[in-house]
């Protein structure tokens, strides 16, 4: 019987190292795949050449054979040049969850199916599972769970996965924790054992930062900073670079109270800040949303950044299909408000699963 084909995206990391080898010691054919997403500098995320190298060096420890594929314009339209625009417009993008919508788990899915492959894994921290059905069994429907070591756990940047995605993708560290992965390569000699994870975006380099690669990229415009009442108290060198919960970074005189980015408005060239509670919100509205196994609405979970907690919340949507969806969500108690641009995700109220989730509108 010929082993089941498996194309590994391979980023030169610890995880995705172990997702290789944990496959091949399971029997799988696996094939392993670097993706080059990003054609400029990067010294911060998963692009760079050393990150590329250590993948090709870990293939050839497991003994399986190792390509590059290149993506780069993909990757500028879908997320560069919307990262950009965003920060135009005065919202606050996450490049990482448009990777995985687009280049991820879409364009590599798509080539890697070209090739002959079925099913690509990843080092992602999180879980596929089965939905049950009532009748014990299975529904044959899919969700997203969160991976076992909560500290890592990655559903969030993932809740974008449908069905035909699920289905075709396997997560092999999972059910792991970081501790577990590392442990694991280090039992097997691979080189990226002890590599740090990577933190940052990958086209934002250490060195020039977000305004440094924004600077190049639009023009960037000083904005009043104004009051609750609308007093002006400063200024900001680049409105496009503020963000809604901003504290940091906004030159306003010390000794006052601790006051917050509240509202950024970027034709008017102004900011507008408050005291804490003047962030809170009781209810948001997405966009663009995705729901994994069905339209859902009642009781969720909803969690606003990638290792927030998630909260208690009533989530009611149109039923239309397309990017045109919408929902808002309520929750049982006031939240921080969570900047435009940014996902707010769906858990099923007693469960671990992504039931939906959409960017704020």
């Amino acid at each position: 019987m010929t082993a089941a084909r498996v194309m590994v995206a391979m980023s030169g990391g610890v995880d995705s190292s172990v997702a290789a080898a944990r496959l091949v010691e399971q029997g799988y054919e696996v094939v392993g795949v670097t993706m080059k997403l990003w054609g400029g500098e990067s010294d911060t995320g998963c692009c760079s050449v050393s990150d590329v190298d250590d993948a090709r060096r870990v293939a050839q420890q497991l003994g399986i054979v190792h390509h590059v594929w290149t993506f780069t314009d993909d990757f500028e339209a879908h997320v560069v040049d919307p990262y950009v625009d965003a920060h135009r417009l005065g919202r606050t993008p996450n490049p990482c969850i448009e990777c995985n919508r687009h280049l991820k788990f879409d364009r590599m899915l798509r080539r890697a199916q070209a090739v002959g492959f079925e099913t690509v894994a990843t080092g992602h921290h999180a879980r596929i599972v089965e939905l049950p059905d009532g009748s014990g069994s299975g529904s044959g429907r899919l969700a997203l769970a969160r991976g076992a070591d909560a500290a890592k756990d990655q559903s969030y940047v993932l809740y974008v996965l449908g069905q035909e995605q699920l289905a075709r993708t396997l997560l092999p560290v999972g059910d792991l924790t970081k501790a577990d992965v590392r442990a694991e390569a280090e039992r097997l000699g691979l080189r990226t054992a002890t590599k740090p994870d990577s933190q940052d975006v990958c086209f934002i380099t250490s060195s020039a930062g977000r305004s440094g690669f924004l600077s190049r990229r639009l023009d960037l415009h000083p904005a009043e900073v104004v009051d609750a009442a609308g007093a002006s108290v400063g200024e900001v060198e680049a409105v496009e670079l503020v963000t809604v919960g901003q504290r940091r970074g906004l030159g306003l005189p010390g000794g006052s109270a601790t006051r917050y980015v509240t509202e950024v408005d970027v034709p008017a060239r102004r900011v507008r800040i408050g005291p804490p509670e003047d962030l809170q919100v009781t209810e948001v509205a997405l966009h663009d949303m995705v729901w994994p196994a069905g339209l859902v609405e009642g009781d969720v979970m909803a969690q606003c950044s990638a290792h927030g907690i998630p909260q208690p919340a009533q989530v009611t949507s149109t039923a239309s299909e397309g990017a045109g969806v919408t929902a808002t969500v309520r929750f049982a108690a006031p939240q921080r408000r969570v900047a435009a641009g940014q996902s707010v995700v769906l858990y099923h109220p007693t469960a671990d699963h992504v039931v939906g989730g959409g960017i704020v509108s």
